[in-house]
């Protein structure tokens, strides 16, 4: 980390922090930054679930939640929002697309319900376990939600206009999978002028360890920033908490 500070709200009228991370600190205050959390639902994170059933490994995931659990809890003492993705489709598979859509032969939960009859309707359906939070991460009064229908939360999304509905420039990642959803969230963000930062252990990826290091070396190069949750809890305690 060099020492300049990237600061992606300098008329902020409020106090604010400066959050450790790579290639730059960036600074921080609640009125202009949101924590994004990135599809932490059974179907990624528990035994059972889509990428389980799919041959994925879902045991690291585990470690995963008590980190995104600090997160979140930080987030919400200093007022800064709470916003939970989750992936998935109608009951009906319809916002799944077609096989003229390369999502129908790309999405694996797709493809193990089709190679597995069994699991038909199982996995990604709104309404359905796999596509709840795990219950060790319940919303919150305040925590917003938004349903994505592909890897990245702005297509197809209202991700765009919460965000710019209340100023937000800045968004701090966690979830799952950083090599995919994760990664592809940030990606468009950075397209679309937000200021991501991608918190490297409340991530969790899918595939060899090598697709985490690419997806950090994307980041921190190319996208955004990456910090890690102990900076992060650092920075926004030097915040004022939020008024109850």
């Amino acid at each position: 980390m060099n020492d300049a500070i990237i600061d992606p709200a300098p008329s902020r009228p409020g106090p604010s922090a400066v959050l450790s991370a790579r290639p730059e600190a960036i600074r921080l205050d609640a009125a202009t930054t949101a924590v994004i959390v990135v599809d932490m639902q059974n179907a990624y994170a528990s035994q059972g679930g889509y990428v389980d059933e799919a041959g994925f490994d879902v045991g690291p995931a585990a470690g995963v939640i008590p980190k995104v659990v600090d997160v979140v809890d930080a987030a919400r003492l200093a007022g800064i929002p709470v916003i939970f993705l989750q992936n998935g489709w109608d009951s009906a598979y319809v916002e799944a697309g077609t096989p003229l859509s390369p999502n129908w032969h790309k999405s694996n939960a797709l493809k193990t319900m089709r190679a597995r009859p069994a699991l038909a309707g199982k996995f990604l359906a709104r309404g359905g376990w796999d596509y709840e939070l795990v219950d060790t991460l319940p919303v919150q009064e305040g925590d917003l939600r938004v349903h994505k229908p592909r890897y990245s939360a702005f297509f197809n999304s209202q991700l765009d206009s919460v965000l710019r509905a209340r100023g937000i420039r800045t968004l701090i990642f966690a979830g799952i999978a950083t090599n995919v959803c994760v990664e592809s969230t940030l990606r468009d963000g950075f397209h679309l002028e937000y200021f991501g930062v991608l918190l490297e252990d409340a991530v969790h990826h899918l595939g060899p360890d090598f697709v985490r290091q690419a997806s950090l070396y994307n980041v921190e190069t190319f996208f955004g920033w990456v910090s890690s949750v102990a900076d992060f809890r650092t920075a926004v305690g030097q915040l004022p908490p939020k008024e109850s």
